[in-house]
């Protein structure tokens, strides 16, 4: 390959990866032509993409991007995934593909600038609340504390106001009138 296409190549990278904040690597070794259709469907599905690239390619088109670093995880045939899914549900999908395929090799997921490898890291990754879920923690958490409080201050009230009732109750009872 003439090094003007390499520089093409890589300018292409570049800019596919500009926006990207962290994707997962594999080796696509283990995918014949129909898995790798199937696998590339349930991708597009999620909003996801593949590319198969060259490492060396790979590496000097992320060095101006923010994954730079993710070198670590190239080794041998490589394959990026990402896209506008969030890497829990990435590191998810590719278990669940991991089972269908046992020869898909997860090399790991990067992004924050740290690289999870391997199969252990995508398992730790997959453990990570998704942003919804995330979101979703947080609100319980302040819902929860805002109930509390309206609690606190409702009980005292009603108790006292159930006292004051009954007082009342009371009065009524001995005088036939409320005074």
């Amino acid at each position: 390959m003439s090094k003007k296409i390499k520089s093409l190549i890589e300018k292409e990278l570049s800019s596919k990866l500009s926006g990207v904040e962290g994707l997962a690597v594999i080796n696509p070794r283990g995918l014949d032509g129909n898995k790798n259709n199937k696998f590339r469907h349930k991708l597009h599905d999620k909003g996801l993409k593949m590319l198969v690239v060259k490492n060396t390619l790979a590496r000097r088109a992320s060095e101006s991007t923010k994954v730079k670093g993710f070198d670590k995880l190239l080794d041998g045939p490589s394959a990026l995934i990402y896209g506008k899914a969030g890497l829990p549900d990435i590191a998810r999908l590719l278990i669940e593909e991991k089972k269908e395929n046992d020869q898909l090799e997860l090399r790991g997921i990067f992004f924050d600038g740290e690289a999870y490898a391997g199969e252990e890291g995508v398992k730790t990754v997959s453990a990570f609340p998704t942003r919804e879920e995330a979101i979703a923690g947080i609100v319980a958490a302040l819902l929860g504390a805002g109930g509390g409080l309206v609690g606190a201050i409702q009980g005292p009230g009603g108790s006292i106001g159930g006292i004051l009732s009954a007082i009342e109750e009371k009065k009524k009872d001995s005088d036939g009138a409320v005074a």
